[in-house]
């Protein structure tokens, strides 16, 4: 008798956390910008609730949002205590993990990810805050959490919670908004790819705003496609120099925008691409080519 309550307890229990988990990614991925860190966030903190006294915890959800935030600060902090300082200014690229979707069926799973249009290039911005100020303000900005509860969180006073969210917000507020419409998003990418295999570059520069930035993120595998391009010839040009992979794209949403997969020749995929387009023009395009990390990321949701 006494197995069996312990039983129907845990189920009680693993149920009323399966209720929270789409909050909790959604908090520990723009945190982390990782999904697999995102999901070994989660992880913990089902852990440490299965060890608690969960009967007297009084707000679950709010509880488990705080466990979260701190085990993502403290990976955060592990995280950039590791990194090591880059050798040349745009040698330190690091592109988020994308979350992959296709636009005819948008998956219904990536919705808590999705919300507030975390783009990739949000969560670039995101990566360049301190620890601190990317809790603070992904907590406030995007989940509503109190400054308060932010406060004791960070062990700080709710004043300098405040100005910690302040600071992001002011970095944020620089990335660009993408146009609404994911049809007139796709027309321009797809302008682009066609420029490209045409070895088109006026018909590039035409979808390019002057001040584009593409990001593309090689790893330690790819150091020599590790970079940051900026102004549309520059673009441009890198966009002819790859133009026999332009064949081979595959539309996708990437974090909710228009984007794509590159297939290689060999049909593995060669890059992830995500593109902002913004009054028509392609803006910034953030790219992920590291073999290692596209290994394992998880295409099959492009599958027919």
């Amino acid at each position: 008798m006494q197995r069996l309550k312990r039983l129907e307890e845990g189920e009680w229990l693993a149920q009323r956390f399966e209720e929270h988990r789409a909050r909790l990614r959604g908090v520990a991925y723009r945190m982390l910008g990782s999904v697999t860190e995102a999901d070994d966030a989660i992880q913990e903190a089902w852990l440490r609730l299965s060890r608690s006294e969960a009967s007297d915890i009084e707000n679950l959800g709010g509880w488990l949002t705080t466990v979260v935030a701190r085990v993502c600060l403290n990976m955060l902090r592990s995280r950039n205590s590791r990194r090591e300082q880059p050798l040349e200014p745009d040698s330190d690229v690091h592109v988020p993990d994308p979350i992959i979707s296709r636009e005819t069926s948008f998956d219904p799973e990536h919705a808590a990810l999705m919300a507030d249009s975390v783009g990739l290039a949000l969560l670039v911005v995101l990566e360049t805050l301190a620890p601190p100020e990317r809790l603070a303000f992904v907590l406030h900005d995007m989940f509503g959490v109190s400054f308060d509860e932010i406060a004791d969180i960070l062990g700080r006073s709710s004043t300098a919670a405040r100005q910690l969210a302040s600071r992001a917000r002011r970095r944020v507020q620089g990335t660009p908004v993408p146009d609404a419409d994911i049809s007139a998003q796709r027309k321009v990418v797809d302008a682009f790819f066609a420029a490209s295999r045409r070895g088109d570059f006026e018909g590039l520069l035409a979808v390019l705003d002057p001040d584009i930035v593409i990001r593309s993120d090689g790893g330690s595998r790819r150091r020599n496609i590790t970079t940051i391009l900026r102004g549309a010839e520059d673009v441009a040009a890198s966009a002819l120099t790859f133009r026999q992979w332009a064949g081979f794209i595959r539309p996708a949403l990437i974090n909710g925008v228009a984007g794509a997969v590159v297939i290689g020749p060999n049909g593995l995929p060669f890059s992830v691409m995500a593109f902002t387009v913004r009054g028509g023009r392609i803006v910034e395009v953030d790219a992920i080519v590291d073999p290692e990390r596209l290994a394992r990321m998880d295409f099959t949701v492009l599958d027919d």
